[in-house]
């Protein structure tokens, strides 16, 4: 059982391991404009959805495409009878709505507390959480967890873009932390996370921004 435990954890802290890699995009994002950075991060998207689609229907592509990464998909990527993407997919079509949807800043910083909040939650979830979510996701998620999100996106927001330093720019930002985790967890069911917490967290901030800093918003590209 030990043992168990112990292969689930390196499997996890491998992908994610993997995961903050990601953080290249919104990095690549603060020093591009937005057409340049949504004409690469599209290619990348077909490319990695036509890679799921001959993973779920061609046998072959797919022995061969789990025979290299079976170590860092997980079990709900694996299952034959439930049609769903990798984490790189969706971490993809995410980026590409954020950048999209919400202000330059507002998506680096989601995308930002996605990649390196939601890795750490899931580190320190299955190496230390013992006090269980028990009527949401299933039980899966952790109160460890969520206290790791959070704290760790605390941090990122330290260092991600503003547009004027504002106090109240930071509590905005703080504030939509807290719910990017609460969408962590009740999206276990129902929505990947790599959605639902970016999109989350962009919309809660640009709300935030309308209600307690208009002025900025109208005196700004927002």
């Amino acid at each position: 059982m030990t043992s168990s435990i112990e292969t689930d954890f390196k499997k996890e802290f491998l992908r994610k391991g993997i995961h903050l890699m990601s953080i290249s995009i919104p990095i690549f994002y603060s020093f591009n404009e937005k057409p340049f950075t949504l004409s690469i991060l599209v290619t990348l998207f077909f490319f990695s959805l036509l890679v799921d689609i001959c993973r779920l229907y061609f046998e072959n592509f797919k022995f061969f495409f789990h025979k290299l990464f079976n170590s860092i998909l997980r079990e709900h990527e694996i299952t034959s009878h439930k049609k769903n993407l990798t984490g790189a997919t969706y971490i993809l079509l995410s980026s590409i709505i954020c950048i999209l949807v919400f202000p330059k800043h507002i998506a680096i910083t989601s995308l930002s507390i996605l990649i390196i909040s939601d890795s750490l939650s899931a580190i320190v979830g299955r190496k230390f959480g013992h006090h269980h979510f028990k009527n949401l996701s299933e039980g899966k998620k952790t109160w460890e967890g969520s206290i790791a999100f959070v704290l760790s996106a605390f941090a990122v927001v330290i260092f991600t873009p503003k547009i004027s330093n504002l106090f109240m720019e930071y509590i905005i930002m703080l504030f939509s932390s807290i719910g990017g985790a609460f969408a962590e967890v009740i999206s276990f069911n129902f929505l990947d996370d790599n959605l639902a917490i970016p999109i989350t967290i962009g919309i809660l901030m640009w709300i935030m921004y309308l209600f307690f800093l208009p002025n900025l918003v109208l005196a700004n590209d927002f």
